[in-house]
């Protein structure tokens, strides 16, 4: 086994630099929080100390294979593939569940039913073990064994501590402009419908819409569908120069929504255009929306593909059609970006809740004292 030491000021920080080196199959083996003496006793600085390691799989050909269909001649060969495929998958699994045991094998039974449900919400293996090894510390502090409810209270004091810092809720109302951005698919125009309706229903503020998704008809009529029933105006943005020309239309506004093109923005010729087509030094929030439905390392490549957007917070929706919102946390804490709504339906404006710290962890931790 590999293993390696680093020290950080944050934990997220540290374990960025333990992925950079081994990846998402380090193993962490220790970790402390060091206090520094400071001057004279005073203005003492917390760190933290990580020990990770990464056990290099016995069979590397096996480990890197892809799980894809492997060609045939013809059909008993086709069959051969198919059941040697199956067999590489399991033998895939098997090693995952090898590394998963080998973090929690230090660890006391009591333990390894909070740390396995938080590994089926998908949160990240790292954090978990963080967790894990924090929670086991205390223990050892104490002197004695914790209750679940007790694990549960360590947890979402540890979680929200990871969270400090990053902006949760809605809309600030201090920005005229809400730009939505996000792949095709994740429920944009809907979700901002549901903002928008809010606003004026419950703020009283006149709102106007402006559309830039000219690449889907439907698109364009169910923002009008929502425009007419709410009494707004939209109008439809082709290129820059119909942008600014929205932008005087709707100027006796108190809110402009923009509802930008969904498009496959793992393609950075697409975020290129959308720099184009939009004026984003206006005095403006830009929401990023992402679905809870999306693969997590899908939902990366977007944000990565965004970091030169100045990006407020996230929206996730869809997160009824999901039963693991690890990723959501997973987002938050790699890139520092807090979250400002999440959605769970169709219905506008009902199916959308402002989030907190406390609301994301209650979620993440549901059906944890049944684990």
């Amino acid at each position: 086994m590999k293993t390696k030491k680093y020290s950080a000021d944050t934990m997220v920080e540290a374990m960025k630099k333990v992925r950079h080196d081994f990846g998402d199959d380090a193993i962490i083996l220790s970790s402390n929080v060091v206090k520094s003496k400071g001057f004279l006793g005073l203005f003492k600085k917390t760190s933290v100390e990580v020990v990770a390691g990464f056990d290099e799989p016995t069979s590397p050909i096996l480990e890197r294979l892809p799980d894809v269909p492997i060609p045939a001649r013809h059909e008993k060969e086709d069959k051969t593939a198919l059941e040697l495929k199956k067999e590489m998958n399991e033998m895939k699994k098997m090693l995952h569940a090898m590394r998963q045991s080998t973090v929690h094998s230090n660890l006391p039974d009591e333990l390894k039913p909070l740390l396995s449900h938080l590994e089926r919400q998908g949160l990240s293996s790292t954090v978990v073990a963080h967790l894990g090894e924090q929670l086991f510390s205390r223990m050892k502090e104490e002197k004695r064994d914790f209750s679940l409810d007790e694990q549960l209270d360590f947890v979402k004091e540890q979680l929200e501590q990871e969270l400090a810092g990053l902006p949760f809720g809605g809309i600030s109302f201090n920005k005229k402009y809400i730009n939505v951005l996000g792949p095709t698919g994740v429920g944009k125009t809907t979700t901002i419908a549901k903002i928008a309706a809010r606003a004026l229903l419950e703020k009283k503020r006149k709102i106007g819409f402006i559309t830039t998704d000219t690449y889907r008809i439907a698109a364009i009529e169910q923002l009008r569908t929502y425009a007419n029933l709410l009494q707004a105006p939209v109008e439809v943005a082709y290129n820059s120069q119909d942008f600014e020309a929205a932008l005087e239309k709707l100027q006796d506004r108190d809110l402009i929504f923009i509802d930008t093109a969904g498009r496959n923005y793992k393609e950075s010729k697409f975020v290129d255009d959308l720099k184009r087509l939009i004026n984003f030094s206006l005095d403006m929030e830009s929401f990023l929306v992402l679905s809870m439905t999306s693969k997590e390392e899908d939902m990366k490549t977007i944000v990565e593909q965004f970091n030169s957007f100045p990006i407020e917070k996230f929206i996730f929706t869809k997160v009824d059609e999901t039963g693991s919102v690890g990723a959501m946390f997973n987002l938050m804490m790699e890139y520092r970006i807090g979250t400002a709504y999440l959605t769970d339906g169709q219905e506008v404006p009902e199916d959308i809740v402002e989030a907190n710290r406390e609301r994301l962890i209650s979620l993440l931790l549901e059906g944890a004292s049944h684990a």
